[in-house]
């Protein structure tokens, strides 16, 4: 394999690591949200404002008499869009340079 392919490689775990970290922090938002989680306390509070920034474009996809409920689908569809795109890019990134 030479310098290109392995660049390629890094490329691929990059893409996969970014998307890995996007989700988790989607996930963890939903998991504060829905835990009711403490939103005066500075983590809680961080980690949600992440999440509802990365989460932002499928806000209100959705309207449930709930708000967690709603959260909980929307910021969902976002997490399982970052993974199936996060994932093609990758698979893409790899194919190129195989």
């Amino acid at each position: 394999m030479g310098a290109l392919g392995q660049g390629a490689d890094l490329l691929v775990r990059v893409v996969q690591l970014v998307v890995s970290i996007v989700v988790l922090i989607i996930v963890a938002g939903i998991l504060l949200v829905v835990l009711k989680a403490n939103p005066a306390n500075s983590i809680v509070s961080e980690v949600h404002s992440w999440a509802r920034w990365l989460a932002g474009p499928f806000d209100g996809m959705f309207s449930f008499h709930s708000a967690n409920t709603a959260i909980a689908v929307n910021w969902g569809i976002a997490a399982v869009v970052y993974l199936l795109v996060g994932g093609l890019i990758a698979r893409l990134i790899g194919r190129t340079h195989r």
